[in-house]
Formats: C-alpha cells, structure tokens, sequence
C-alpha cells in the first residue's frame, strides 16, 4: 500500500475541517502549518504538532502503542479520566 502524498494529505485535512463546520466538545481539530506540520487541536491544553514522515511513523507504531498502553494501565503509571 503506497503512502500517501503531502499533497492527499492536505486535501484529506482540508475536507475534514470543512465536514467538521466548527468546533465540537471533545472533537479533534487537524490544521496544516505555514512550515508544513500537522497540528491536531482538541487533545489537551495545545496542539500536537508534527511533521508528515513523524505522523506516519507514529501511525504505525499504533498496535504496539496500544500494547504499551494496555500493559501500563494495569500498572497504575498512567494517568486515567475518571468517568
């Protein structure tokens, strides 16, 4: 499976914002900065920004983050939401 271009990557960013209309409680916002990092708004207090080859190294760490996630949990080290 080919990687998708900066350029389908921006597109793709471009059509969720407009599909979002405007910020939603809990909802995730993607925006491309003028240097060319991905900035997703709505986790926390500010912004994740990464770069494109960041993003997709990270994507597809995502099993073993979950793995790490799940191993961790049972620790008690992570910081969990009450509900």
């Amino acid at each position: 499976m080919a990687e998708p271009t900066y350029e389908e990557l921006k597109a793709k960013i471009a059509e969720m914002e407009k599909q979002a209309g405007g910020r939603r409680g809990g909802s995730l916002e993607f925006r491309v900065g003028e240097k060319g990092g991905v900035s997703v708004y709505g986790l926390g207090r500010f912004p994740v920004t990464l770069y494109y080859e960041q993003w997709v190294r990270l994507l597809d760490a995502v099993p073993q983050l979950r793995e790490f996630l799940e191993e961790n949990k049972a620790s008690g080290k992570l910081k969990l939401k009450e509900k």
